[in-house]
């Protein structure tokens, strides 16, 4: 297991680094992908199964958030952890599906008000 405490000390931290950065992707875009699905139950208009989906997403989106928190508190804001293009893509990906999450989440209330 990728020990997030001591980044800067093994010497397979990049490795290691890159497969938490991909689970950080693979969370984030599950997170996106459950939060699209839900509205689109949503707008056939099964709201029970649409808030299943969201429940789904937010327990992707927080492993991932989890992740950042994790990543960031390594680092100390000491520049400890190399900044690679895939990382900075999974925080891409994490703020992105972060977004469409909360603007998903008011559009299912808009067609649950309006159903």
């Amino acid at each position: 297991m990728f020990d997030l405490d001591n980044i800067a000390e093994a010497d397979s931290a990049a490795d290691e680094l890159e497969e938490v950065v991909m689970g950080l992707i693979i969370n984030s875009g599950s997170a996106r992908s459950q939060a699209y699905a839900a509205l689109k139950k949503a707008k056939a208009g099964d709201f029970v199964a649409a808030q299943e989906l969201m429940a789904q997403s937010k327990i992707a989106l927080n492993e991932a958030h989890r992740v950042q928190t994790q990543l960031i508190e390594s680092d100390q804001g000491q520049g400890k952890m190399k900044v690679s293009l895939v990382l900075v893509h999974a925080q891409d990906h994490l703020m992105t599906s972060m977004l469409a999450r909360e603007l998903i989440a008011e559009i299912i209330e808009l067609h649950e008000k309006m159903h």
